[in-house]
């Protein structure tokens, strides 16, 4: 069965790159969406195994996209260069993986199967 996994990233290099990557190992990839409506509009399609959430998008912050994943189950990681990023994009953040950004591979590969497997 084949992964899903929403990017949810408004740089488009970064977002290229992950497409890419992820899709070279096997994933289905939605998206990128690089705003908050894009994305929602995206969930409303399909729902993925798991989300890459950027924190500040071209139209705001993620967390409109966060609630909507946590009440619909599907866990998520933050791709961010923030150490808090909950401070930024609020309390529906707090304690979900942060990949870092840059993002590295090996650890962005595993911390999505963590999640999968761990849920929201």
């Amino acid at each position: 069965m084949q992964k899903t996994v929403l990017i949810v990233e408004d740089e488009f290099l970064i977002a290229m790159d992950l497409k890419l990557l992820l899709e070279q190992r096997g994933w289905c990839v939605l998206g990128p969406a690089a705003t908050v409506g894009e994305a929602l509009d995206l969930l409303s399609d399909e729902l993925p195994a798991v989300a890459i959430l950027d924190v500040t998008l071209r139209d705001g912050q993620v967390t409109l996209v966060a609630e909507a994943l946590r009440a619909q189950n599907v866990p998520f990681v933050v791709a961010s260069a923030y150490s808090n990023p909950e401070l930024i994009g609020g309390e529906v953040l707090n304690g979900a993986p942060n990949v870092g950004k840059p993002t590295e591979e090996r650890r962005l590969l595993k911390v999505l199967e963590q999640a999968i497997r761990s849920g929201p």
